[in-house]
């Protein structure tokens, strides 16, 4: 109990360091599925952590030290009572943030719902007339496509086809499933801020190669991509799942070169280092259960 409740927390900060180098090396595909796994791990687990923490209080509440003195047993302090307050108040921070994270996960739902309810339900493009070039999956049941008219009159067709495919490819794989986990996590856990914007890039990288593959030419999405980002200009993308934003000139420079490798060593590492933390925290459980029978029975 003494050092696993930390650990949780400290191996966040290693968690946050080295994600992002496996979603810079490594085939993108590969590196989200095990990034937003291990980050929920990760986060569940120090939160558990900042629990067992402020749990840890109760072994100092008068009636308990009263009946154990009374009975005999020595009580062993397992964490010094300023961090235990302290465990609390970031247990409030905690939740605070992930209410204000789901709140606006279902905001942001209920405006792209908004824009689907005019359209038949067979739909999967729909265009919104508009000066500003932009485009986005919107996820759901089924899911959407929305781009604007900006945005396709300013593409050729082969590049349209990549665009589709990109959007697809976002719709197919539940990317919005994994950036909302991995938001969520970050929300709980701000050490993991750096791996939630990893994610964001992952899954854009990981529908450019998806949408490489299905035209064929590595060249033509390359093309699409840096013709669609001259043509947002500095707009805002509306959505996490945008073709532009999120580090074009990088995804444009990715897609000038061969597929990225499979880090399989370096996935199975960090993926070990996103369940670490939970084992962990189950351990220091263990030890302050028995802790607080001793004090109690």
């Amino acid at each position: 109990m003494r050092y696993d409740v930390y650990t949780p927390l400290v191996l966040s900060f290693l968690f946050a360091a080295v994600g992002p180098v496996l979603a810079r090396r490594a085939a993108p595909a590969l590196a989200a599925r095990v990034l937003a796994p291990a980050a929920v791990l990760t986060a569940a687990a120090t939160t558990w952590s900042l629990v067992l923490l402020g749990v840890a209080l109760l072994g100092d509440a008068p009636p308990v030290v009263r009946e154990a003195r009374e009975d005999g047993v020595r009580l062993t302090d397992p964490v010094p009572e300023f961090i235990g307050l302290a465990a609390c108040l970031a247990l409030a921070a905690v939740g605070w943030r992930v209410g204000r994270a789901v709140r606006a996960e279902r905001c942001t739902r209920r405006a792209l719902r908004r824009l689907c309810a005019a359209h038949p339900a067979g739909t999967e493009l729909i265009v919104a007339a508009s000066e500003v070039a932009e485009a986005f999956a919107i996820p759901g049941r089924p899911g959407r496509i929305l781009a604007t008219s900006a945005m396709l009159g300013a593409l050729e067709p082969a590049e349209r086809r990549v665009l589709l495919a990109h959007e697809r490819a976002h719709l197919a794989h539940r990317h919005g499933a994994l950036v909302t986990a991995a938001t969520l996590a970050a929300a709980a856990n701000p050490l993991l801020a750096p791996v939630r914007s990893a994610m964001v890039f992952l899954v854009e990288r990981w529908a450019d190669e998806q949408a490489a593959a299905d035209v064929g030419d590595r060249r033509t999405a390359a093309r699409a991509l840096a013709r669609a980002a001259l043509a947002a200009g500095r707009s805002r993308p509306g959505c996490a799942l945008a073709f532009t934003g999120h580090t074009v000139t990088r995804r444009i420079a990715a897609l000038q070169t061969g597929p990225p490798p499979r880090l399989w060593a370096g996935a199975a590492a960090v993926l070990a280092l996103g369940v670490l933390p939970p084992l962990l925290a189950a351990d220091a459980t263990t030890d302050l259960l028995a802790l607080l029978s001793t004090a109690l029975s």
